[in-house]
């Protein structure tokens, strides 16, 4: 039986929601199809997964002993930059990518400049209530939170987690990642219209219903 739990075996247990079909867990771990196919099939035969107009876990202690492997493997190996995109879908509360995170959703992974693999935030909007879950959960994957970004001479290492206290949290979901919305997005651009002009040109181009003539003029108003 515990030929099972390998990597993508747990991260499959703990991604699912139910009624998820594979390729929206293929998805949501941004694994290929095919590896979570059989990761699916292994986890059916052995009866933790069964499928009723959908994938749902059969035993919720199964979903514990997952995330308890995981935990243990990061306590060996830190997460890496793309295993940390994936971690928030293995907690129990909402969150959507934000600020430059969102920028690199938004415009599918078109713009990603500027950012250094050893001082590496994420950042995720949350809600307020949630905060301390989400300190706790992140704890245990050796992942620093804080509210604004650290400098990196006070981490242990590259990640830190930046996480966005909101009252209320509204989510767009592009390519499987849950994402703060597009307009808010393009707002944070335009404030930062010199780090993200590039980033700007590549929606426009992506996305016809947005008109981005007037952000640009405004943006390159003198002060």
């Amino acid at each position: 039986m515990y030929e099972l739990f390998d990597g993508t075996a747990a991260r499959v247990l703990l991604a699912i929601e139910s009624g998820d079909s594979i390729r929206q867990v293929a998805q949501h771990i941004h694994t290929p199809y095919e590896t979570v196919r059989q990761a699916v099939n292994r986890l059916e035969d052995a009866g933790y997964l069964a499928y009723d107009d959908g994938l749902f876990v059969a035993d919720d202690r199964v979903r514990e002993a997952a995330r308890d492997l995981l935990v243990a493997s990061a306590g060996v190996s830190p997460p890496s930059i793309e295993e940390a995109y994936v971690l928030p879908q293995f907690g129990d509360w909402p969150f959507a990518f934000a600020r430059i995170d969102a920028v690199y959703v938004w415009t599918q992974g078109g713009y990603q400049v500027g950012r250094d693999p050893d001082d590496y935030p994420l950042f995720l909007a949350v809600r307020e209530q949630d905060v301390e879950a989400w300190q706790e959960f992140f704890q245990q994957f050796s992942l620093p939170t804080a509210f604004e970004r650290q400098p990196r001479d006070g981490l242990d290492g590259p990640l830190q987690i930046v996480l966005d206290p909101r009252p209320t949290l509204e989510i767009d979901h592009v390519d499987g990642y849950p994402v703060v919305p597009r307009d808010e997005t393009v707002a944070y651009m335009c404030e930062h219209y010199a780090q993200f002009q590039s980033a700007l040109a590549i929606l426009d181009r992506m996305y016809d219903d947005l008109d981005l003539d007037v952000a640009y003029r405004e943006s390159e108003q003198p002060d």
